[in-house]
């Protein structure tokens, strides 16, 4: 045997690759819980012969108001696929809305329902809700004994064309939005149109902002296909609705599954765009401001920025700003005006919190035109509390709703 010095080669590495072939899957499909519909079963069909899955499934009790007789319909239909797939309980109910995720209990509470289930990384956890409750359940199961399959049923628009196809989950901690969480990849993500249908029209409307954000830095197309049925979204009209949540949901599983960075080890972010003031403004709100809503505001404050700063076309500003506010969005909250202890404005430490949470040099996506995207690395906070202004001044002249 050769001697071997450790004094020799300190600064020696060894380096393999690996191999990380992971698909991303997103089925679209209604009645999900039909017992005659296949999608779900098939994805939870067992992978060892003569094994039955073991499934535990948790709904957002949110849904419950409009869908009273869910519970009956997912029994019915675990019933109906029993001799593959095993229901280890009753739908389970979890607190849904940005508010849970504040909840750390919330989190316990489903690590306990795993152990105390005995599921394992050859079982499923099933999350039927909106994007918050995607985010808990989510992160629960991606660090219960370092990863468990999970499916999500994303029952919004809001998460059906962003939040639930992404790679991501989270909880609130330090007053910070998804400070805690992990990047992991779902077995499967099922839209199901027919959630949609019972939607309160807040949460039909907040789907709509990630479609115009996709669009406005990927594809101008797109923005023209929204503008185009502009009337048909505003009424809520279904088919227009689905539409355009499946290309949103297309352009966000096209950009995560292409864009080289899926877990985000860069500092750009572009599926983020609008995204600074929006966290701080759920944040500072206590989340009476919701995703989507903030989403709209924060577009309008980056997007009449851009304008200001010689980036886009004051009138390109003006013929997106105009499109949001026909989809029935306000581009203005006085939570803006707000000022901290020293004087400055509190939306001002959205920047240096986005920058934080990316790490590294603060990558801020801004755009160029429609459909073309720019990443810069410095913003003007005169120029930025000049928009914040022009966004007043637009509002007081707004005609009341």
């Amino acid at each position: 045997m050769a001697n071997f010095s450790p004094m020799e080669n300190t600064h020696t590495m060894i380096r393999r690759n690996v191999r990380l072939d992971l698909q991303h899957s997103v089925y679209f499909t209604r009645e999900a819980f039909s017992t005659g519909n296949e999608t779900l079963a098939k994805i939870l069909r067992p992978n060892r012969e003569g094994r039955r899955s073991k499934v535990i499934l948790y709904v957002d009790e949110g849904l419950l108001d409009g869908n009273p007789n869910l519970p009956k319909r997912i029994n019915q239909y675990f019933r109906a696929h029993e001799e593959e797939i095993n229901l280890v309980h009753e739908p389970l109910f979890i607190k849904g809305g940005e508010a849970a995720k504040n909840d750390w209990s919330l989190v316990e509470k489903v690590w306990s329902d795993i152990n105390e289930h005995s599921i394992c990384r050859h079982s499923f956890v099933v999350i039927v809700g909106g994007g918050a409750a995607l985010d808990l359940v989510g992160f629960a199961a991606s660090t219960a004994h370092r990863g468990i399959r999970l499916v999500r049923l994303p029952t919004t628009t809001l998460s059906q064309g962003d939040g639930g196809i992404g790679v991501k989950n989270g909880v609130n901690f330090f007053g910070k939005k998804n400070w805690v969480g992990a990047f992991a990849v779902p077995d499967a993500i099922v839209n199901d149109a027919s959630f949609l249908r019972s939607l309160p029209e807040n949460q039909k409307r907040a789907g709509y902002v990630e479609a115009v954000k996709v669009a406005l830095i990927r594809d101008r197309s797109f923005f023209e296909f929204i503008e185009e049925r502009v009337d048909a979204l505003s009424k809520f009209e279904e088919i227009a609705m689905e539409q355009v949540v499946r290309k949103s949901a297309a352009h966000h599983l096209d950009h995560i599954a292409g864009s080289g960075d899926p877990f985000e080890k860069g500092s750009a972010r572009p599926l983020d765009f609008g995204h600074w003031v929006a966290h701080k403004l759920e944040q500072i709100s206590d989340f009476r401001i919701g995703h989507g809503e903030a989403v709209a505001i924060g577009l309008a404050v980056d997007l009449v920025y851009s304008a200001r700063v010689g980036l886009v076309k004051p009138e390109t500003t003006e013929r997106v700003l105009r499109l949001l506010e026909r989809l029935g969005f306000d581009l203005y909250d006085k939570l803006l005006l707000d000022e901290s202890k020293d004087g400055e404005r509190i939306i001002l430490e959205g920047l240096e919190e986005f920058r934080e949470h990316l790490g590294g040099q603060l990558t801020i996506t801004l755009i160029q035109g429609i459909g073309e995207g720019i990443e810069v690395n410095a913003m003007d906070r005169e120029e930025i509390l000049a928009s914040v202004e022009d966004l007043h001044k637009r509002h007081l002249a707004t005609p009341v709703k």
